[in-house]
């Protein structure tokens, strides 16, 4: 594997969560649910920080305990349910950068993707190394719902949201099995050259490359439902979780 010289992994745990409240720091198992993405990333071998950046006192409790660090809290403005994730990232940069720390490349894991283990970020990290053009990379799985049997609705009318045929016949009045594969991001991981955030204001820049999520890597907990789901999983499957060596988080 080829280890980055300055790399630096980010770990987003916000508090102001609606649909599952709190959910970064639920308990799954024996751990709250953003130890197991900090047991990632510390065993991967990739990264040269892991950082937590979390608006919240408790959360950082829970982070530092599981390893991570957290240099000081997020501010609210940037920890809003609209906040677009480069403004967090400028921030922390700069704040690392006033302590003469800086990093060729960073990594995005966000804890409501417990699945992704440290191989999942080796193997982001070797195919992201290889590629010395590109400026970043983010993981995809194949879309389920099919953007091409989507939807626009104006009042009482809908209009298909991709005018495509095949054959003569809609995208929206074809199988799924003859339209064009498309992919959707998934949350788990991206990964990308620090400079893109000055040049582009951005967090991936213009040339990116595609990482295909296997089995469950991608997985992402965003409502009660996929919560539920999650619990399944590890109840049917607990070596599904990657291994967090730190004893569990107590108050």
């Amino acid at each position: 594997m080829n280890t980055p010289q300055n790399s630096i992994a980010l770990i987003p745990a916000r508090t102001g969560s609606l649909r599952v409240p709190h959910k970064n720091v639920k308990s799954l198992s024996e751990h709250p649910l953003i130890a197991y993405t900090i047991s990632a990333a510390l065993e991967s071998g990739v990264f040269q920080a892991v950082v937590c950046v979390t608006d919240s006192e408790e959360y950082a409790s829970i982070a530092r305990h599981y390893g991570a660090e957290v240099p000081l809290l997020r501010p609210a403005e940037t920890a809003t349910s609209t906040s677009p994730d480069i403004d967090w990232v400028k921030w922390i940069l700069a704040e690392l950068a006033k302590d003469n720390r800086s990093y060729d490349c960073f990594s995005i894991l966000r804890p409501t993707s417990p699945f992704r283990t440290p191989a999942t970020i080796q193997r982001a990290w070797q195919q992201f190394s290889l590629d010395p053009e590109v400026h970043s990379l983010r993981a995809v799985t194949p879309c389920t719902e099919h953007p091409g049997k989507m939807w626009n609705v104006t009042g009482n009318r809908m209009t298909p949201f991709i005018q495509q045929t095949i054959n003569g016949v809609s995208w929206h009045s074809s199988q799924y099995a003859s339209l064009p594969t498309v992919y959707v991001q998934d949350a788990s991981l991206e990964m990308a050259r620090t400079s893109v955030v000055s040049e582009f204001n951005s967090i991936s820049g213009e040339i990116i490359i595609p990482f295909l999520s296997a089995n469950k890597e991608g997985f992402d907990i965003n409502t009660e439902d996929d919560w539920i789901l999650c619990e399944h999983y590890v109840q049917q499957n607990p070596e599904m979780l990657p291994r967090v060596s730190v004893a569990p988080w107590k108050k």
